[in-house]
């Protein structure tokens, strides 16, 4: 994950839920993409999903064959948008499941699990004065010693003196601060190695900022799918197919990237769930010596950091959820909401191109959007050549440059360059783009993002279709709600109709009754989170305190906006939760 200057960018997006071609929110990955500082979203596989805005260079947010996208619009607070939350008819005419609450576990720690809670961590000097440590979970929590056991890794930045930082923080050390910058499948390893040195001061002084590889993702067990050039030929699939050989060509796109993942990641694919990752983290709390988690989490790490509320509401501490996902969403009305919210995201793209004389797509924002079309039509007939040899720019790559600009609003510039090169026949610009969103790297090679996405994804949620007739079905509402990219996101769902393991989630409310105040975040204008995600998690949650910043991208504390950041480390540093219902920004 390479690292910005801005704490906040995108990690790798993500879809309010996950991103990636297969399940809702997949479409886009819920973290900041490859932008280091925030989190992310969702990315092509599964419903919800997403990396924050800074770590937007790798976003996963909807581009590619496979991936979902999640809803957008604005629900009350406490409801779900129109869709989720009540027994209904999903898309492919089959009774839709009732959404009930996330029930917590006993406070008591099992007898079969003590082991596991009484492990020693054994802390040594890694990566440019960091300390990194191992430690083992059961694979299977129903079965623990029983079904193997799997090797997380973290990694901790120590507490830093105030006088060597310049903080503002006054107390002493609180204990450990864990961060997570999305995905699902974002490296909170290399989240943390990236942001610690800029993080803030106050909040460095008390805290030991921790990093935990869920399990599945980056250094801790981490499950692979494709080959390079295997996932080159995946993230060029047509993803708007115009005829039955195009529906075959994606539909064995999916196919390939769920079986190559079966042979070879192997059992782990049935235990990937945020559920088990949420109860990996209480693991490490325990052995960290927290008597209760106090927790950042971005994009899809705001499901990850509520899941584990929900279950362990008695060790939650200080909890902050930047960029909102709504966990009472199935994985087609994720998808959907999300394509809105890029469709949001996009408007102010093109509001702000047009007042500018390098736009390459017209004077207003009605002539931008039809330019984009157009571009995306003409290179769907025609992919553009780059200058990276004898690659070339499908529409797909296309479609998923552009949702990666739409993550961070510094990356407009770039986008109109872009842009401007593809409508001049060089596809170079929108490529690097793409490649960012899946963390390509320049030998070719991709990271573990993108298959401990869809993996996750397909283990949280039922997938939304049955087969490309219910996509097919399901466009037109997708493009009511998304004329710009409803229908690519909608196809992007499939991946999961043909996923070799069985979903063990379910959409569902997360009350988190007797927990400590929870602070939810959310954008008004954020592309991979809509901010009804936030109003809809701060509502079901019994303590929560929904903090608002009226602005654009994805995730908004550490952008630097002195009253969003004050007001979350007045209660990181003092316990001092904002009043609900407080906006910051424009």
């Amino acid at each position: 994950m390479r690292a910005d200057e801005r704490q906040d960018a995108p990690v790798r997006a993500g879809t309010g839920r996950r991103g990636g071609r297969g399940g809702t929110a997949a479409a886009a990955l819920l973290v900041a993409t490859g932008l280091v500082a925030g989190g992310c979203a969702d990315g092509r596989a599964g419903t919800p999903g997403a990396v924050s805005s800074d770590t937007v260079a790798s976003g996963a947010a909807s581009a590619g064959a496979g991936s979902g996208a999640a809803p957008s619009g604005t629900a009350p607070s406490g409801t779900a948008p129109s869709g989720a939350g009540a027994s209904g008819t999903a898309v492919n005419g089959s009774p839709s499941a009732p959404v009930t609450p996330l029930e917590p576990l006993p406070a008591a720690v099992p007898a079969a699990l003590a082991p596991y809670y009484g492990q020693k961590l054994a802390w040594q000097p890694c990566d440019d004065g960091h300390e990194c440590t191992t430690f083992r979970v059961p694979l299977d929590y129903d079965r623990p010693g029983d079904g193997g056991d799997l090797t997380l890794s973290a990694v901790r930045a120590p507490a830093v003196p105030e006088g060597a930082t310049g903080g503002t923080g006054s107390g002493g050390r609180i204990g450990s601060l864990l961060l997570n910058p999305g995905g699902p499948g974002g490296s909170a390893v290399e989240y943390v190695e990236s942001v610690a040195r800029t993080y803030d001061p106050g909040v460095r002084a008390r805290y030991d900022l921790v990093g935990l590889d869920p399990r599945g993702v980056g250094r801790s067990a981490p499950v692979s799918c494709l080959s390079g050039e295997r996932m080159d030929a995946y993230t060029a699939v047509d993803i708007t197919p115009d005829d039955p050989a195009e529906v075959d060509a994606l539909v064995a796109a999916a196919k390939e990237f769920a079986e190559g993942c079966r042979q070879r990641s192997g059992d782990r694919l049935g235990h990937l769930s945020t559920v088990e990752a949420a109860r990996d983290l209480d693991v490490l709390r325990a052995l960290l010596g927290d008597e209760r988690l106090n927790y950042v989490g971005k994009s899809y790490g705001t499901f990850l950091g509520a899941t584990y509320a929900g279950l362990f509401p008695g060790r939650t501490g200080r909890i902050v959820l930047d960029g909102a996902m709504d966990p009472s969403l199935d994985s087609l009305s994720g998808n959907r909401t999300q394509a809105g919210g890029f469709e949001t995201a996009w408007a102010a793209f093109a509001k702000d191109c047009a007042e500018r004389e390098d736009c390459p797509l017209g004077r207003t924002e009605q002539q931008a959007g039809e330019q984009l079309t157009a571009l995306f039509a003409a290179v769907d007939a025609h992919a553009l050549t780059t200058a990276d040899g004898d690659r070339r720019l499908s529409e797909a790559q296309a479609t998923t440059g552009v949702v990666q600009a739409m993550y961070a609003d510094f990356l407009w510039p770039r986008l109109r360059t872009a842009l401007a090169g593809a409508r001049a026949g060089d596809g170079t610009g929108l490529l690097k783009l793409s490649d960012a969103y899946y963390g390509r790297e320049a030998d070719g090679s991709y990271p573990n993002l993108m298959f401990a996405n869809m993996a996750v994804n397909c283990l949280d949620l039922p997938a939304p279709f049955t087969g490309p007739d219910d996509a097919a079905r399901a466009v037109p509402e997708f493009e009511r709600t998304s004329p710009q990219f409803g229908r690519d996101m909608a196809w992007m769902a499939l991946t999961c109709t043909y996923w070799p393991v069985r979903a063990t989630g379910t959409p569902h409310t997360v009350r988190a009754a007797g927990a400590a105040p929870i602070v939810v975040v959310g954008t008004t204008r954020d592309p991979a989170t809509p901010y009804g995600w936030a109003q809809a998690l701060a509502g079901q949650l019994e303590s929560g305190r929904l903090l608002t910043y009226d602005g654009d991208g994805h995730t908004a504390y550490g952008r630097h906006d002195a009253c969003l950041d004050g007001a979350v480390n007045r209660y990181l540093l003092d316990g001092e939760a904002p009043a609900n219902g407080t906006r910051c920004g424009s």
